[in-house]
């Protein structure tokens, strides 16, 4: 099944997530044929951490950005795996966390991660995270279906 695109809507019939904590604003693509999804998060000045991380110098906290590969992931399981639909996925483990560059409001993301592995319960894949095509952060994500 290929999907060309996800909205708000979508989405949140998708995840358990809600604002302020639902980090992915729109589903590019999937492809769960070539175990492939390619989503996006507009970075706004109104983001509730930025009143704390930093008021004078705004800046993305590394752990929200893993919070939204973790999303993207769990989109991708939503959607090519429908038996998982219906269960909650849990983050599970974190390998080769990187991150490249800051993050800043005005900013749009591009997630994208490919190759999903199932073992189990588990789902782990690459997600990288891009700003005007360069890498901003890379994480090896790994997800528990419950």
């Amino acid at each position: 099944m290929s999907t060309k695109s996800l909205g708000p809507k979508e989405i949140m019939e998708l995840l358990p997530h809600r604002y302020p904590f639902l980090m992915v604003d729109k589903v590019l693509e999937v492809d769960c044929e070539k175990q492939y999804i390619k989503a996006l998060k507009n970075v706004t000045h109104n983001e509730p951490f930025f009143q704390g991380h930093f008021p004078e110098d705004p800046l993305m906290p590394g752990v929200m950005m893993v919070e939204a590969m973790a999303q993207v992931g769990g989109l991708f399981v939503k959607v090519c795996f429908p038996e998982a639909r219906e269960k909650p996925f849990v983050l599970a483990g974190l390998d080769k966390v990187r991150f490249r560059r800051p993050v800043l409001p005005g900013d749009t993301i591009i997630f994208e991660a490919q190759g999903f592995k199932c073992k189990g319960p588990v789902v782990k894949t690459l997600v990288r995270a891009t700003v005007d095509g360069k890498v901003v952060a890379e994480a090896e994500i790994m997800a528990a279906v419950r």
